[in-house]
């Protein structure tokens, strides 16, 4: 008796819920996602086998480039008006609604307070390159460093953590000028950014 070929069926597997579902993963993902602000200038953290982590939120960022400039960032925008406020208050210059804007869309904070007005003034894409050349003055003779944190911790609160970000190539006494004047106002608590390293054999 001859053998009967059984003809192959093609297998047919409806994808759509795999699509669906590959879709809302995929927004669920974009929306829950914290963005990196923007940095002024490019900064390669030292590595470290810590891993603790620094809080998303209620963070001042004090980065330090290759030079010692000195660049703020705070992730709150409410916060960072009102400490803009408080910083014109102090070296006695008015911000008008439209620099104020532009101060919080300028992602740090890096310009002396008596160029802060002209700067607010430039389109964002020029601010871009100005404040690479400028950064906070925290010389002994005219720390705006040490008046910005303060009133980023009036502000902010006693939950308002500080984190320091530096080159690893940065001199360490630009590093530890920072430090000392933060030591200075009894801020005793902050965090340095690394870059996690693998742990060593043996520890």
């Amino acid at each position: 008796m001859g053998k009967t070929k059984v003809k192959k069926q093609s297998t047919f597997i409806d994808m759509t819920a795999m699509s669906d579902v590959t879709v809302l993963l995929l927004t669920f993902f974009m929306l829950t996602a914290t963005f990196l602000p923007k940095e002024p200038v490019q900064v390669l953290t030292p590595a470290s086998v810590s891993e603790r982590k620094i809080s998303e939120y209620n963070v001042l960022t004090i980065l330090i480039d290759t030079q010692g400039k000195i660049f703020l960032n705070l992730d709150d925008n409410n916060a960072k008006k009102s400490v803009l406020q408080l910083m014109g208050q102090d070296y006695g210059v008015t911000f008008n609604p439209k620099q104020v804007q532009s101060f919080v869309e300028q992602t740090h904070i890096g310009v002396p307070m008596n160029r802060m007005s002209a700067f607010l003034d430039l389109p964002l894409s020029s601010q871009d390159e100005e404040i690479k050349k400028m950064g906070v003055p925290a010389d002994s003779t005219n720390n705006q460093l040490a008046r910005w944190v303060k009133h980023a911790r009036e502000v902010g609160g006693d939950n308002l953590q500080i984190a320091i970000k530096s080159d690893q190539t940065t001199p360490y006494p630009e590093v530890d000028k920072v430090m000392k004047i933060l030591v200075a106002m009894k801020e005793n608590r902050y965090s340095l950014v690394t870059t996690l390293k693998r742990t060593p054999e043996g520890l």
